[in-house]
């Protein structure tokens, strides 16, 4: 299997002081799906705002500003559909067995019974290792959560597996990202790329968000006139008909904001898939960003504005790392799918 370098040229949702992300995966015999958990540190603010018309979501509505709970233990991003929302369950269990969840038991002694708040959020990659049964459980949730730690992979791993782009053209994969802010504030986002939508500007074959990367950062490279209209040959040959899709994210900052501007900052954290994908939030995705905030650094006003705009370009830097950080996947030898990544279409678009 191949997996890119841990450290992308953007970044990283681990930049977040205490943050910590996890994947699991299975490719091969039938499999191309895998499991993302996202552990934020005890007492992390959450939230959640969804936006595409196939959404595939567990514990959502927990994350609402007027609900009891307003913290978070993890967040799960998988494979498989709604079948895969079942590797929550083990993301849960793992969090149980480290005293983290919601402190339910009786006044006397609150905390003999713990919940673990872990939604979850699911692309949809079904079949396409060969296997309509190969998807994820609670077993590779437990392990992507056990494989914590603040060094965040990319590719094709945890949730990205199984991830295409472009309708089915392209490979999607995991991305990642961070933007720093004065003050000491951290704006991360981790991304799976798995869209309808095209992250490309077909007129010249670079990466759509490119024009809207904050100054100061790399900008993606663009490619040969060759390499496009070979793709663009490729594509309108194409007879796949659309798949369902969904691109998930999870943007995290270290600031203290309540559960309402948790929620405003994951709203604003979509405008990174609108600049970075064409079209994003379609009936055929269940286009979802959860939003963290682990409250190490008071902020103001201004700062919360700047934090919610740095969200949205964090998750756009994170999809466009997706691409960048995907590699060719050829599983026809079980009876899935092969799906070139970026770089393999445009090899001089490389950092």
């Amino acid at each position: 299997m191949d997996v890119s370098p841990p450290v992308s040229q953007w970044g990283s949702i681990t930049d977040v002081p205490g943050l910590r992300v996890g994947h699991a995966q299975r490719i091969g015999d039938g499999w191309l799906s895998g499991v993302t958990a996202v552990i934020p540190p005890p007492g992390t603010i959450g939230s959640v705002n969804v936006r595409g018309g196939g959404p595939g979501t567990h514990e959502t509505d927990a994350l609402d500003p007027t609900t009891l709970v307003p913290t978070v233990d993890a967040v799960t991003l998988t494979g498989g559909s709604a079948f895969g929302l079942a590797s929550a369950g083990g993301v849960q269990q793992w969090c149980l067995e480290q005293g983290l969840g919601f402190a339910a038991g009786p006044p006397e002694d609150p905390t003999s019974i713990l919940v673990p708040i872990v939604p979850a959020a699911a692309i949809f990659d079904l079949g396409r290792g060969g296997d309509l049964s190969a998807r994820p459980d609670a077993a590779l949730g437990y392990q992507a959560a056990a494989a914590a730690s603040t060094v965040t992979e990319r590719g094709v791993i945890g949730a990205g597996t199984g991830a295409l782009a472009a309708r089915t053209t392209l490979k999607g994969g995991i991305g990642t990202a961070s933007i720093k802010l004065p003050g000491g504030v951290i704006v991360g986002a981790i991304a799976v790329l798995n869209a309808l939508g095209s992250p490309l500007d077909l007129t010249t074959g670079t990466l759509l968000g490119s024009a809207f990367v904050p100054p100061g950062l790399p900008r993606p490279i663009t490619p040969s006139p060759a390499e496009n209209a070979s793709y663009l040959a490729d594509l309108s040959a194409a007879t796949a008909p659309p798949a369902a899709n969904t691109t998930l994210a999870v943007v995290a900052t270290n600031a203290a904001l309540d559960p309402a501007k948790a929620r405003r900052t994951a709203t604003a954290a979509h405008d990174g898939l609108a600049r970075s994908l064409a079209p994003a939030h379609t009936l055929l995705d269940g286009d979802t960003v959860f939003a963290l905030a682990t409250g190490a650094v008071e902020v103001d006003f201004p700062t919360i504005i700047a934090i919610q705009a740095a969200a949205a370009d964090a998750v756009m830097l994170a999809v466009m790392d997706a691409a960048l950080a995907a590699t060719p996947v050829d599983q026809t030898s079980f009876g899935g799918l092969q799906a070139p990544s970026y770089l393999s279409r445009f090899p001089s678009a490389a950092p």
